[in-house]
Formats: C-alpha cells, sequence, structure tokens
C-alpha cells in the first residue's frame, strides 16, 4: 500500500532519496581528483583520454535509465532498486581491483548502469507520491541535501588520496551503495501498490514511451535538460584539468569545486521555496535566459585574453551558471514528469535515458576539444544554453498554467 503523506513528506524519506540520487554524484566528483593518477597509472595514450572515466560512466547509466524504469512499474520500485544497486556495487569493485585501462572503462559503464537504477526508479518513487509543484518543492528539498556530495566529494577524494591511491574511493563508493541497500530495504515502504503494476511488455513500453517522446511539453523539456547537462558535463570532463593544471589550484581543486557546486545548491534550496509561488516555468525561464546571456558576454571577454580570463572572472562567471542550474533541473523534471503520472516509470526511463543520451553526446565532444584553455568550455556552455532556450520556446507554445 502507498504510505500516507504525511510519512512521505517525513525527512527520512527525503534523505533516503538524496542518498539514493548521491550515488551517480559521488561516482563522478569523488574521483575528479585522482583522474590524472587512473590515467597514467593504467596507461591511458592521451592527456585527454581520463575523460573517458566519466564518458564511459555516463554512457552506462543512459543505456541503463531505459531498462530500469519499464521493470519497476511491472515488478514494483524496490526490487528494481535493488538490482540497480547491486550492479553499481559491483561495477566499483571491478574499478577498485583492475589493472587496464580498458577493464577500467567496462567496470564505469557496469557502475554507471548499476547507478541508473536508485535514480530513475527514485524519481518514479517521488512522483508516485507526489505531482505538479509539490514535486518540484520536494525535488528541490532532496536536492538540497543533495548537493552535499558535490560541495564535499572532491574534497573527500583528495584526502583519500594523501592517505591511499584512488582505489580506496571505488571501494568507499561500493561500501555507500551497501548502506543506501540496507536503509532502502528495511525502512522504506514500497510506493507502487499491487493494484497499480501493469505486464511487463515491450509493446506496452514501445507505446508508453512514444506517448512520452510525443507530448510536447515532455519532449521540450526533456531535450533541454539534456542540453543543460551535457554542457556541465563538458565540464566535469574538463575541471580537474582546468583547475589544477591550467590555474595551478594543486590539492584546493576540490574546495574550488565544491564552492561553484554549491551554487546549486543556494539556488535548489531557494527553489523549494519560490516554486509554490511564481511557478516552475517563471524560475526556469529566467534563470535560462541569465545562463545563456552570461556565456554570450564571457565568449569574447574569454577570446580577448586567449582562453585565459583571470581565475576570480572564471569563477564568478561559473558560479552564476551554476546557480541558474540549480533553478533548473528541479523544474525542468517536475514539467517533463507532469503529464506523465500513469506511466511514470517509463516516462521517466524515457525523460531520463533520452536526456543523458543528448548530454553525453554533446557535452563529451567538447570536453575533448580542451586546448589548456577555457575557450571550448564557454563556448559549449554558451551554445547549448541556446539550443536549451529553443526547446523551452519550443515546448511553451501550448502553455498551460502549471
Amino acid at each position: 500500500m502507498t504510505q500516507p503523506a504525511s510519512a512521505r513528506s517525513s525527512v527520512e524519506f527525503i534523505t533516503l532519496m538524496a542518498l539514493t540520487f548521491s550515488l551517480i554524484a559521488m561516482s563522478i566528483d569523488g574521483m575528479l581528483p585522482a583522474l590524472g593518477d587512473i590515467a597514467h597509472e593504467l596507461g591511458a595514450a592521451d592527456p585527454n583520454d581520463r575523460q573517458l572515466v566519466l564518458t564511459a560512466f555516463f554512457g552506462g547509466l543512459t543505456v541503463g535509465q531505459f531498462i530500469y524504469g519499464p521493470i519497476s512499474d511491472s515488478t514494483g520500485r524496490k526490487p528494481a532498486m535493488y538490482a540497480g544497486i547491486g550492479c553499481f556495487i559491483a561495477g566499483g569493485l571491478i574499478c577498485a581491483f583492475t589493472t587496464d585501462f580498458t577493464l577500467m572503462l567496462l567496470g564505469r559503464v557496469l557502475q554507471g548502469f548499476g547507478a541508473a537504477g536508485p535514480r530513475i526508479v527514485g524519481m518514479a518513487m517521488v512522483r508516485d507520491l507526489f505531482v505538479g509543484r509539490s514535486m518540484a518543492r520536494i525535488m528541490s528539498f532532496v536536492m538540497t541535501v543533495l548537493i552535499l556530495v558535490p560541495v564535499l566529494a572532491p574534497s573527500i577524494g583528495q584526502l583519500i588520496l594523501l592517505v591511499a591511491d584512488w582505489r580506496m574511493i571505488f571501494l568507499a563508493l561500493a561500501i555507500v551503495g551497501m548502506l543506501d541497500f540496507l536503509w532502502l530495504a528495511t525502512r522504506q515502504p514500497e510506493t507502487l501498490a499491487k493494484t497499480e503494476r501493469v505486464p511487463l511488455s515491450i509493446g506496452r513500453i514501445l507505446r508508453s514511451a512514444w506517448e512520452a517522446l510525443s507530448h510536447r511539453r515532455t519532449l521540450g523539456y526533456t531535450l533541454a535538460t539534456g542540453f543543460i547537462f551535457g554542457a556541465v558535463i563538458s565540464y566535469l570532463g574538463t575541471s580537474q584539468q582546468i583547475f589544477q593544471e591550467q590555474y595551478g589550484t594543486g590539492q584546493l581543486f576540490g574546495v574550488y569545486f565544491g564552492l561553484l557546486a554549491a551554487g546549486i545548491g543556494v539556488a535548489s534550496f531557494a527553489n523549494a521555496r519560490l516554486v509554490m509561488r511564481f511557478g516552475m516555468r517563471n524560475l526556469s525561464k529566467w534563470a535560462l535566459r541569465t545562463s545563456c546571456l552570461s556565456s554570450l558576454a564571457f565568449l569574447p571577454f574569454a577570446l580577448l585574453l586567449d582562453g585565459h580570463p583571470p581565475f576570480w572572472a572564471f569563477m564568478a562567471y561559473m558560479t552564476v551558471l551554476f546557480f541558474c542550474n540549480g533553478l533548473q533541473f528541479s523544474n525542468y523534471s517536475a514539467l517533463a514528469m507532469e503529464p506523465m503520472g500513469h506511466i511514470a516509470g517509463v516516462a521517466a526511463a524515457v525523460i531520463g535515458s533520452v536526456s543523458n543520451l543528448i548530454a553525453v553526446a554533446t557535452g563529451s565532444p567538447i570536453g575533448r576539444l580542451y586546448d589548456g584553455t577555457v575557450i571550448p568550455l564557454v563556448a559549449g556552455f554558451a551554445g547549448l544554453g541556446v539550443a536549451a532556450w529553443l526547446a523551452v520556446e519550443w515546448a511553451e507554445r501550448d502553455r498551460r498554467p502549471v
């Protein structure tokens, strides 16, 4: 049976969902300081090949997101969640003990594939219990708790490197996965009642996927999410090189990375309070416009300085972008899912996998263009921001109050 509203909105549920979603963030941000060591020890051929450790994870995540949602609609949310966390733990252990760069990438694919389960099924669990602005509000609270991960994870990874090698980071991820598994199993009731489950059918999945992709608002905000996330992927892939090599921040990399990530947390916290008053569309619209204009203004400034703007200017620019991202992601997810309550599992899978596919396809090539300057990154944020703007404008043609 679905749990009562008072229990559903409890601090424990929000915290559990934050930990569940954070498996992805920990798997990305926690190892950023170690990318250079991983690539060197395992014999990566090109300096930019270190970015493949992230790309492989996102590749597995993209495929996994489309699989777990339909399964959860049939079996219930918790069994699908268990399967995902199990794959996540196995992938992390492979990465921890490998001595080959190719096997490292395969382990990361499995880890990303597993992390898709907690991410996509967790989103469906929230949608089972909340809708519309209430869902956006809950997701904002989840994001507020979750933001501690990218703020702290790089510094924690850096601290681990001071006392052990990069393999210990992967072992720590496996332990966190085990803790999440136990918490979910012992404390969280199933959110999808047996009477609401549907048989696992390829035809139904394809019909539901087509319904999600053919709905203007769902598709438009899925595209926008993909473009914005693509820009973030380009940043994640190059952040270690930009901070530690271009700007020479050394062991303070985690601190500066965390400061920028805190901008998303502040925005998510503000969004949780403002969305009920101003609505998802208005907040995300102004955030998107601000980020686009900021990138279009910063790009010529960076070009004039041959791609090496002062560090303080780069940090100020990225802070604005990350604050705007915090206002976009929670609202875009809620706007895309709003019409899809009757097929929440498949819809969450489609939204997650398509947006991730777009993000990997656009963000990874931008990251590979890194040439020792911030020009590819800033140009990527500008171009993908404009693409997201066009997608949102297209989605809003059938505007209805939300």
